[in-house]
């Protein structure tokens, strides 16, 4: 079988359905089911902690258990049965209920296919992950471009019907014939040495993982402030969706040509890239407060969160052996994509309060230093490279 198509097929059918929940789930708890701002606030909140112990503690588990396809299949179904018990949630109680198990099923299925991808490349099935990876990013985009129609014709409750459909598709590919090597059990003896304190034993991962963690922290305002402070400096109603989709058609490109293009590019040049790019979005977001800059600065998504996980999946695909992937994932979706971004929406919460400008400069304090940290691990690479480690690039 076509493994690229199968692993591009599977980024695209899990990130449309992305591009549904991530953005308008909110609006769903709240035009929807008529609950206020500060509750549906709350309820995503825990819904983030719900994700971060899915990811960190029962996903990793369970890969010790279960093939990869089990996994991602078992993560279908739960999210499946979670959307269908929103429908008759009415109360805070019964959504928040409902929502914390959507987040303990549905972001799961996020490192469990970043597993499979690098699971493939180590065994030589899979070429490029970057042109698999870039169709999750377009099905982000199709669904953003397609939902916003049909929730101006038809009204928010429109969106869990999206959503369920989306998870219904995906979970009916997932049923398809896979990768045979995807169906594989962990062996018990592989298991038992790849356990998760083991991964802080791998060469820098400690180092590494704390660059991205800072990397992806520093988006917390972008994702929960932009929408808001593209009202408040003017920008027509129309064109903030197609502004907000300017970063991730900037993230399609670069994962289009990241194969090709940054081959060569050791893991701690693409971070320290990845962090100067990030740097200067937010100053020229803070510094520019005008619609053109902004769009010019999204851009820099390329930078900011694409190479930046790009690097990541590049160090674990040479670094971490097989069995411990899933668990380095699951640690990477736990603290990099839910807490940390938790920890800084409330910091940007509170700067944007004072200023909306504030809290877009105040993730410099992420950026700085996992620039720092990353031109610091650079140097250990080099290091490496002069005793005659060729693996490593330049």
């Amino acid at each position: 079988m076509n493994t690229q198509r199968w692993m591009s097929r599977q980024f695209f059918s899990f990130y449309i359905t992305w591009g549904v929940f991530l953005p308008y789930w909110t609006g769903w708890l709240i035009h929807a089911k008529g609950i206020s701002v500060s509750q549906a606030s709350l309820i995503m909140s825990l819904g983030l902690v719900a994700r971060g112990f899915s990811t960190l503690v029962a996903f990793p588990y369970l890969s010790g258990k279960f093939s990869s396809k089990t996994l991602i299949n078992g993560a279908a179904i739960g999210t499946l049965i979670s959307i269908l018990c929103c429908i008759p949630a009415s109360s805070f109680a019964s959504l928040l209920a409902a929502t914390l198990l959507l987040n303990f099923f549905y972001p799961a299925l996020m490192p469990a296919l970043d597993s499979a991808a690098g699971i493939l490349v180590q065994s030589k099935q899979l070429k490029h992950y970057g042109k698999s990876r870039l169709w999750g990013s377009i099905g982000f985009v199709v669904a953003g471009m397609i939902l916003t129609f049909f929730t101006g014709a038809l009204g928010d409750k429109v969106i869990l019907w999206a959503l369920l459909l989306g998870i219904f598709v995906f979970l009916c590919l997932g049923c398809m014939r896979a990768p045979v090597v995807l169906s594989e059990k962990p062996k018990v003896g592989q298991t038992k040495k790849a356990g998760m304190l083991s991964l802080f034993r791998a060469k820098h991962f400690i180092l590494v993982l704390l660059i991205v963690i800072l990397l992806q922290a520093a988006h917390a305002s972008y994702y929960n402030y932009g929408y808001i402070f593209l009202q408040g400096i003017h920008a027509p109603q129309y064109l903030i969706g197609l502004i907000i989709n300017i970063a991730v058609i900037a993230e399609i490109i670069f994962f289009a040509i990241a194969d090709r293009s940054f081959q060569r590019f050791s893991v701690g040049s693409l971070l320290a890239l990845a962090a100067l790019g990030s740097t200067v979005r937010w100053i020229l977001v803070f510094a520019f407060p005008n619609v053109i800059v902004f769009s010019i600065a999204q851009t820099l998504h390329a930078c900011s969160f694409a190479m930046g996980h790009y690097a990541f999946m590049k160090y674990l695909i040479k670094n971490i052996p097989h069995a411990q992937i899933p668990k380095a994932q699951g640690m990477y979706s736990a603290l990099a994509l839910s807490w940390s971004t938790a920890v800084f929406t409330v910091f940007g919460g509170y700067l944007y309060e004072i200023e909306p400008r504030y809290a877009f400069i105040g993730m410099i304090v992420c950026t700085i230093p996992s620039m720092l940290l990353a031109l610091v691990y650079r140097k250990l690479e080099l290091k490496k490279l002069k005793h005659g480690d060729s693996s490593l690039a330049s």
